[in-house]
């Protein structure tokens, strides 16, 4: 079995941060577009200094719009890494996928843990992130805290 290192990792993770925000972002607009409020505290300002003028927009996401990025992000990780594919589209780009620490798909449960345990690893200055290029298996804190392993295809 060939472990996935950090980089692999981290531009699948990237991949999957732009595919998100895409969709996310386009369902935000598209939701605020037919009348439910995604945004509040709309605010626009602008400076005029001689014959140049700047203008800010400022914009705070409503609790509705926070909860949705929540369930979107938790569905597509847990869904996808749980999944007969056994990974997310940016880990599919870069031929990797997530076992339990036999080689196996792992439940919704599990990849939920995972997640979870994504915000223990950046807490600590994304430490248990970098611990991927550094431990035997390549595992992250939140692989060995849910007792699973990012592998090559």
């Amino acid at each position: 079995m060939s472990y996935a290192g950090f980089w692999r990792r981290f531009a699948a993770y990237l991949i999957d941060t732009i595919a998100v925000s895409i969709a996310l972002g386009i369902s935000l607009f598209v939701l605020n577009l037919i009348g439910v409020p995604m945004f509040e505290n709309v605010e626009r300002a602008a400076q005029v200094e001689g014959m140049s003028a700047s203008a800010e927009i400022t914009a705070d996401l409503t609790p509705l719009a926070t909860v949705l990025i929540i369930v979107v992000e938790w569905l597509y990780f847990a869904g996808m890494e749980s999944s007969a594919l056994q990974a997310t589209v940016g880990k599919m780009a870069l031929g990797i996928r997530v076992t339990d620490l036999e080689g196996e798909r792992i439940g919704f449960g599990r990849a939920t843990c995972r997640l979870l345990a994504k915000i223990i690893s950046a807490l600590i200055l994304y430490i248990g992130f970098i611990m991927a290029g550094f431990t035997a298996r390549k595992q992250a804190l939140h692989d060995m805290m849910c007792g699973t392993l990012v592998v090559v295809r």
